[in-house]
């Protein structure tokens, strides 16, 4: 095994541990999106950016040529159009009141989390991470109290 696979072990299984953690408190609070959907949103996303990488590496002798034109950022724009999608599909209204925001939320930030560790952004993504699950934990916890949410 060489450096490069060593490597690419190691962003997708930190980009899987990110992504678990948050989705633990989510699972926690008993909602449908928890420990498997975030795991797998945070891996796929980290995934297409790490292909994403490998494919502009192997064009990156003929860039400049004309009628060729591959920018490895599109993939940016694809995953946070593709997670915005499916988390517009986890948002119900029910009655007077909207469900699943949170879990729409929480599934765009782990894409995004996926997507810094696949850039090998590690700092920005553990720090995301960290501050993901306050907001989820304290900031939950003071809706709570001072607003008299449940969640």
């Amino acid at each position: 095994m060489d450096n490069q696979q060593i490597q690419i072990i190691f962003q997708l299984s930190l980009a899987l541990i990110l992504g678990a953690l948050i989705g633990l408190e989510r699972e926690y609070k008993g909602k449908g999106a928890g420990l498997q959907t975030y795991s797998l949103v945070s891996l796929g996303s980290c995934l297409f950016t790490l292909v994403s990488y490998e494919i502009f590496s192997l064009f990156i002798d003929v860039i400049d040529k004309p009628g060729l034109a591959y920018d490895p950022s599109r993939v940016i724009l694809a995953i946070a159009t593709g997670i915005g999608f499916i988390g517009a599909g986890v948002i119900i209204y029910r009655q007077s009141h909207i469900e699943g925001l949170t879990t729409a939320a929480g599934l765009w930030a782990v894409a995004a989390i996926g997507l810094t560790v696949g850039m090998k952004f590690y700092f920005m993504a553990i720090t995301a991470t960290l501050l993901a699950i306050i907001i989820l934990v304290v900031f939950g916890e003071l809706e709570r109290l001072i607003f008299g949410k449940d969640k």
